[in-house]
């Protein structure tokens, strides 16, 4: 039986992650908040997250929590990475990582401490359908040069980092096939499009958990390929297929999304 720890394990990435676990008979071990937050201490049972008695520790605990886990599953925030990543690699423990808004240094402080210790999985994005995208979007080179490529996401309100990891992503994929070197964030007044330039713009509204879309514009045509996220299970979903997949990889060294489905 895989064994978890699950960090923001209140928060409703975290919850939703030891629900999609729980229905699959994975046992979750381990469970991280905050430190001060209301619910270390409490047992996942007693806040109806599942059946279940381990209780929440604050991330002071988290060498403790993450000893008997085979896997340590977490999107947290960057700043909480940066501490609690190294802890749980220098524990041997293999890692899937979905966190998103890391500055570039708090990028390569979590690589470092990963790369080359445990087999980890490291994606903006554990949607099964997106990461297919990111393999469609690949193909689309065969456009020729006066098409464009833009790239829009909507999200709930609560999401603090714009644009999303996964437009970036999808974003990084673009700009090296088609050459962009500039990326635009919406536009006001005069401001014609530049040939070296991408689009790339977000918008947040209500409880929306994700769309994405990328456009491809001719001067006769569009193509428009969109992504829609019905609810955060989405991304628990593909977190879990991540943590069983990297439980049985030897290989320290960090995997993506793109391994775990095959599609690398």
């Amino acid at each position: 039986m895989l064994k978890l720890c699950v960090a923001g394990a209140a928060g409703k990435m975290g919850t939703a992650v030891i629900r999609e676990a729980a229905a699959k008979g994975f046992q979750i071990v381990g469970a991280v908040e905050a430190v001060g937050s209301q619910c270390v201490g409490k047992g996942l049972r007693e806040l109806g997250i599942c059946d279940s008695d381990t209780r929440i520790v604050g991330a002071d605990k988290l060498s403790e929590a993450a000893a008997n886990a085979d896997v340590y599953v977490t999107f947290t925030a960057p700043a909480a990475e940066v501490h609690n990543v190294p802890v749980v690699a220098a524990l041997g423990k293999r890692i899937v990582l979905g966190t998103t808004g890391l500055a570039e240094e708090q990028d390569r402080l979590l690589r470092q401490a990963v790369q080359g210790k445990v087999p980890a999985v490291f994606s903006p994005n554990y949607s099964v359908g997106v990461n297919i995208l990111f393999q469609l979007a690949k193909a689309l080179k065969a456009f020729p040069q006066e098409y464009n490529f833009s790239i829009s996401e909507i999200h709930h309100t609560g999401k603090k980092d714009a644009p999303s990891g996964t437009a970036k992503k999808l974003g990084e994929i673009i700009s090296q096939l088609r050459g962009y070197s500039t990326v635009v964030h919406g536009r006001e007044g005069i401001s014609p499009r530049k040939t070296e330039e991408l689009e790339i713009t977000a918008l947040r509204a209500g409880g929306v958990p994700g769309i994405h879309d990328l456009i491809v514009a001719g001067p006769y045509e569009m193509l428009r390929i969109e992504h829609v996220a019905f609810s955060r299970s989405v991304f628990a979903q593909g977190a879990v297929y991540a943590a069983e997949w990297i439980s049985k990889q030897r290989e320290a060294r960090i995997f993506s999304m793109e391994d775990v489905l095959g599609l690398a």
